[in-house]
């Protein structure tokens, strides 16, 4: 066995991939070594395992620490500090910070990041959206921001709660957006901070230019250019889980969250299929393109997540649930990509930043229809 890791090592540095000490190096054998590129560099203590783990160019790994990467996808200039990821994906330059644990359903834009200590299941955190330390998010996409410089931040400590035990099973029907896709993309509306030591209950939304002070569980939705607080409620009372009710009205606002919160992936999904990709082939990138493919079938892995969160829930409380055909139908029109100018030269950043004002219009009139025409599909596919 040491013999096979020698060879797959001693085959990966001959490529161009630095190994500062191969004895702390592990590459399993079910890892394709054409898909760990030349440049990187593994630190003492990776390990990489799993047929879909990719590697990009200049990308580090265990820049702080062991890391063990599995099944996860990790773009180029990207930075892993140390701890575990699987089934994830980080676009190029994105930044996991020491001792994180990325689950599958976790993706990262271009200059996203997060501190030491942070957990992420099934959550998004688009272009440089930053958090920072001892943080636990599960079901939440975040966007927003203009820059590098001037993006949406969490702060320290702050633990986004997707789970309530409201009957036998419990619900976990909580996906929550902060800022959305169809206007995010954009890379043009005010940034959100999230102050620390907080807490939010999903499924919530969050606009564009909010601010929510630290110390605070949010249990409420969250308007656009709004500071955010919320009194803390002293409550003691006789309580069993069984004993709950769900009125009409408070599952028809869980539906309801669930069904723009799909919406918004399936936008993302489309977002990523016909623009990025396409854009990534006439820039020649074959390694970005392949990234841009592990980030779709993370957004599809979301979407199932969310229809099978979703209808668990409606399923004990005798609700409409979500046929799962939906996942397999397309919505919204197809983009006629030839009027764009792909400018190939320029960084993804600068590409969207720079764009005229009649292309944007006409991207953000189709990315608008895609995610209201697949609202209408959920809709006609929930049975009673």
């Amino acid at each position: 066995m040491w013999e096979e890791i020698e060879e797959r090592i001693r085959t990966l540095k001959e490529k161009g991939v630095v190994i500062i000490d191969p004895r702390q190096t592990y590459i399993g054998p079910e890892v394709d070594l054409d898909r760990i590129c030349s440049g990187s560099v593994l630190f003492p203590g990776s390990r990489l395992t799993g047929p879909r783990t990719l590697v990009g160019s200049r990308a580090q790994i265990g820049t702080e620490g062991p890391a063990a990467i599995h099944n996860s996808i990790i773009g180029a200039y990207g930075e892993v500090g140390s701890g575990f990821l699987s089934d994830a994906t980080l676009l190029p330059r994105a930044k996991a910070g020491a001792n994180s644990h990325y689950r599958a359903g976790t993706l990262l834009e271009e200059y996203a990041s997060t501190a030491h200590c942070v957990g992420l299941k099934q959550s998004i955190l688009m272009y440089s959206v930053t958090l920072g330390s001892l943080i636990n998010f599960c079901d939440v996409l975040i966007s927003g921001g203009r820059s590098r410089k001037e993006h949406t931040e969490v702060g320290s400590g702050f633990i986004h709660f997707n789970f309530t035990p409201w009957g036998k099973n419990g619900d976990k029907a909580t996906p929550s957006l902060v800022g959305n896709v169809t206007e995010g993309v954009f890379l043009d509306r005010q940034r959100i901070f999230l102050g620390g030591q907080s807490g939010m209950v999903g499924p919530s939304t969050v606009g564009f230019g909010a601010m929510t002070v630290a110390g605070q569980v949010i249990r409420h939705d969250v308007s656009g250019s709004t500071m955010h607080a919320e009194t803390v409620r002293n409550m003691d009372r006789n309580w069993t889980s069984s004993d709950v009710m769900f009125p009409e009205k408070r599952f028809r606002q869980i539906y309801d969250k669930n069904v723009e919160f799909l919406a918004q992936l399936y936008a993302l999904k489309e977002w990523y299929l016909q623009v990025r990709l396409a854009r990534s082939r006439v820039q020649k990138d074959s390694e970005l393109e392949l990234v841009l493919k592990g980030a779709v079938e993370t957004l599809e892995t979301c979407m199932k997540e969310r229809v099978g969160r979703y209808n668990s829930l409606a399923a004990e409380w005798s609700q409409p649930s979500i046929g799962e055909a939906v996942l397999e139908m397309a919505g919204g029109s197809r983009l006629m990509d030839a009027s764009l100018n792909w400018k190939p030269e320029l960084e993804y950043d600068q590409w969207v930043k720079g764009m005229d004002q009649p292309e944007r219009q006409m991207l953000q009139e189709w990315i608008e229809s895609v995610a209201e025409d697949f609202r209408s599909i959920l809709r006609n596919h929930t049975k009673k």
